[in-house]
């Protein structure tokens, strides 16, 4: 038989909860397990270390539009990436979608001409 006082504190504990979804820094909108790709601000070709998680579309799109050593000289955070016109034109094209959204991502014409 639990006395009193441990009877109390153990019906007192908080159910564990499941952590919070992780928010994409170019959308803003919540990242589901499923569409999560972790994103090398710098390239790891480029000595690059830290990442962050972006949905899978939104970190296809940053791939198909710049090249490795555009992201690492120029557009190596979110508010940087967020300033090429293309990349926030699609931001706020994909902030109105639903997080588990997806669709075929193509390479611009620069990067498929090499």
């Amino acid at each position: 038989m639990l006395g009193r006082i441990k009877k109390i504190h153990r019906l007192a504990r908080p159910e564990p909860q499941a952590p919070a979804e992780p928010i994409c820094p170019l959308c803003l909108r919540p990242v589901p397990p499923a569409e999560q790709d972790a994103h090398h601000w710098v390239p790891r070709s480029r000595g690059g270390r830290e990442t962050a998680i972006l949905h899978r579309i939104c970190h296809r799109q940053v791939h198909a539009l710049l090249d490795e050593d555009a992201l690492a000289r120029q557009y190596h955070s979110a508010q940087a990436l967020l300033g090429h016109p293309q990349v926030a034109a699609f931001a706020r094209w994909v902030s109105s979608k639903p997080p588990h959204f997806h669709e075929r991502t193509r390479k611009s014409r620069a990067l498929r001409r090499g």
